[in-house]
This record gives structure tokens, C-alpha cells and sequence, in this order.
């Protein structure tokens, strides 16, 4: 009997975590594997989709400039359930917190299609922070009949909700796995040119009794809607201050937000020692994380990707849904307030104990295997399934 399983995904996090995925579900005998894409962010999703050789089955292709969440999730609802009818699938399967996650849980319920729910179980327990990403993960998790929770700390998060041990698989994050696929794929030449501009070495400076002797890389990424307005004009004065220090380097790759473009270039455009970015393809953002010395981020995904390279990350929000990191030793909350951004950089640009305690510090979030645990629990649920 052929196990027919459609993922569905529509943001670049979103696809480079269920690539792995998708691309092991083509090999596994026995599986139907179609890969239907809502396009939430079209051009981010498309070089994802280009870099892991993955052609989707269906695109919806939903965005569309400044769309309400309300009209994308309406959007996602009436586009998402003929794809449904037409592939029938056993399962369905969705990564993470995104509005298409949630919808798809939804319909997959309406359907009475078996959900399961990539990196399950994260929470902050504030259904503010992150907006709407808490919520969206918490309707997948009612709606999901097999949760792939990345560690032990989001299983027990599940199970104090009353999830049943038996539908908690701990598989680790794909996002590792993905790494390690694109951690082989040569530098491009784009991104090398603008480092070697930049006097960045492809060797990491090492503080040693002589801070700052070697120019150092910090990178940014910060776009969630809760720092709009002013936390992220905050993060900005931060990251000028920053740049005075002399031997720092700052590159920010700026989100197409408008409420992101407009405090970013208002404030930090001009600035000497920051380079304003527009937003990144995949591979260029991995090397540019592995040259980083420092990672200032809002982000979720980049607090799982930099621990496996060694770069320690300030997380530029009051609280995360990844708290293992920060358990580890790889991930500091430093939230958005400006004097403490720059107290934080600067004790790790100046403290050579401090980095290589961050740095140093182990992965908390998977060993690579993650896709292959998925697939398994797949297979051996819709074996009891048929007994």
C-alpha cells in the first residue's frame, strides 16, 4: 500500500527545515510525495526551493503586497483545500509557526487528514511574543496527530498540554540537517568579494590580550513584528554605537518590511563600518554566519543554525521558545533596549573568556538525523494504522 504524504510550506525558514524532509520522502519506497508551497514570501521561498532542487507539485503563489494575516489566512483556506481533494494524502505534513502552518492544521482537520507537526511543541507561553508565530504553533499542536518535537524540552512542553507520549516523537531539528547539506556547497563569490571589501578574514580574529586586532563580523538580522517601531529603532542606535567602536564590521540584511526599510535606512544608511543588505538567499546567509563573529538576531531560525558553527548569538527579544540555547550557553536574551545591546557586543568583542564560553558551548538542537526520525515515525504509525 503507497503512503501518500503532502508538505506543505510557504516561507523561506519554513523550507529550508522541511527540504531535508522532502527530499528523503522521494526515496523512500512506498511513498507518494507531493510538495504543495503557499508562497507566503515568494522570492525567499523560490531560491530555497532552487538551492535543495525541490519543484512543487502545486503553488498557490499567495503573496501579495501588505496582505492583512486575516486575508492571507483566508487566501491559504480556499486555495489549500482543492489541493486536498485533488492529492488525498494520508498525511499531511507542516513545519513550525507560520499562518500557513495553522491553516494547514486546520483544513487538515476539517479533512479528517492525519496532521503532523514539524518542530512541535516550542513555546514562550506569552501569545504576544512572538505575534502571531505563539498562536499559529499552538493551533497546529491541538490539530496534530504525530508532534516531531525538536528536543526533550519541547516534548515536555507538550506533554504538560496533555498531548499522549505516544504521539511525541523527539527527532531533533532538520534545520541541522539542512545545514549540513549546505555547509558543503561552495561560498559564493558575491558574498566572498563583499567580505574580503570588508576585511573580514575566513579565519574568525581571536581577541587574545589585544581586543578588536582583527576586524570582527557581527551580523544582524532583525524583522519580527513585535520590534517594530521603537525596539527596532533601539536595535539601530545600538548597532551605530557599535560601529564607532573601530575593527567592527556590521552587515544587515534588511527585511522588505516597510515598518523593517524605513527605521533601518532613516537611521543606519551612510553610517561608516555598516552594510545595509537587501534581504539574503540561504547560501549566502550561512556564509556569512560562519564567518560571523558575533550574531545579533530577532530571528528563531539563525538561534538553532549559529551554535553549529560556533558563533554565539544575542537574541534581541525579552523572551524565546528556545530556551535550550540559552540553557546551552550559545543564545544570551538581550532584548531591545540600546545600552544593553551594546553592553553585551562589546563584553564579547572584548572578553576573550566570555566568547569562548558562548562559543564553545555544545548544539542543543539536533545531530543532522532529524528527517530520517520523521520519516520512520511516519512509516511505523500508518503500519499500526493498517494492522
Amino acid at each position: 500500500m503507497t503512503l501518500r504524504i503532502l508538505s506543505v510550506f510557504g516561507t523561506r525558514p519554513e523550507a529550508v527545515k522541511m527540504a531535508p524532509i522532502v527530499r528523503l520522502l522521494k526515496q523512500t519506497a512506498g511513498v507518494e510525495s507531493r510538495v504543495c508551497v503557499t508562497a507566503q514570501h515568494r522570492q525567499m521561498l523560490d531560491q530555497v526551493l532552487d538551492l535543495f532542487e525541490i519543484q512543487p507539485d502545486y503553488d498557490l503563489d499567495l503573496m501579495r503586497d501588505d496582505q492583512s494575516l486575516a486575508e492571507l489566512s483566508a487566501s491559504i483556506f480556499t486555495a489549500l483545500d482543492p489541493v486536498l481533494t485533488d492529492f488525498q494524502p494520508d498525511w499531511v505534513l507542516a513545519q513550525g509557526d507560520t499562518t500557513t502552518v495553522a491553516i494547514t492544521a486546520l483544513l487538515s482537520y476539517y479533512r479528517r487528514i492525519k496532521f503532523g507537526h514539524v518542530e512541535a511543541g516550542l513555546r514562550t507561553h506569552d501569545k504576544w511574543q512572538p505575534f502571531p508565530e505563539e498562536i499559529n504553533r499552538r493551533v497546529a499542536g491541538v490539530a496534530a496527530d504525530l508532534h516531531f518535537a525538536p528536543t526533550a524540552w519541547s516534548r515536555q512542553n507538550l506533554l504538560r498540554e496533555n498531548v499522549p507520549d505516544t504521539a511525541i516523537v523527539v527527532t531533533g531539528n532538520p534545520v541541522i540537517d539542512a545545514l549540513n547539506f549546505v555547509a558543503k556547497q561552495e561560498e559564493p563569490e558575491e558574498t566572498r568579494k563583499l567580505l574580503d571589501k570588508l576585511g573580514i578574514s575566513a579565519e574568525k580574529p581571536v581577541t587574545g590580550h589585544s581586543p578588536l586586532a582583527a576586524r570582527n563580523l557581527l551580523l544582524v538580522t532583525a524583522h519580527r513584528r513585535e520590534n517594530f517601531g521603537q525596539p527596532l529603532e533601539n536595535i539601530c542606535r545600538a548597532l551605530k554605537e557599535l560601529a564607532a567602536c573601530g575593527n567592527v564590521e556590521i552587515v544587515y540584511p534588511v527585511h522588505l518590511n516597510p515598518n523593517v526599510q524605513e527605521p533601518v535606512y532613516r537611521l543606519l544608511n551612510g553610517v561608516e563600518h555598516i552594510t545595509l543588505l537587501p534581504p539574503q538567499d540561504y547560501l549566502p546567509l550561512v556564509t556569512l554566519m560562519k564567518r560571523a563573529r558575533i550574531i545579533l538576531t530577532d530571528s528563531g531560525g539563525i538561534q538553532e543554525e549559529a551554535p553549529a558553527f560556533g558563533v554565539p548569538v544575542l537574541v534581541l527579544r525579552e523572551v524565546t521558545e528556545r530556551p535550550e540555547g540559552v540553557a546551552a550557553g550559545t543564545l544570551k536574551l538581550v532584548g531591545t533596549e540600546t545600552s544593553r545591546i551594546v553592553r553585551e557586543a562589546k563584553r564579547l568583542l572584548n572578553d576573550e573568556s566570555a566568547y569562548a564560553e558562548m562559543a564553545k558551548a555544545s548544539n542543543p538542537y539536533g545531530d543532522g538525523f532529524a528527517a530520517e526520525r520523521i520519516i520512520r515515525a511516519l512509516l511505523n504509525s500508518s503500519s499500526v494504522d493498517t494492522l
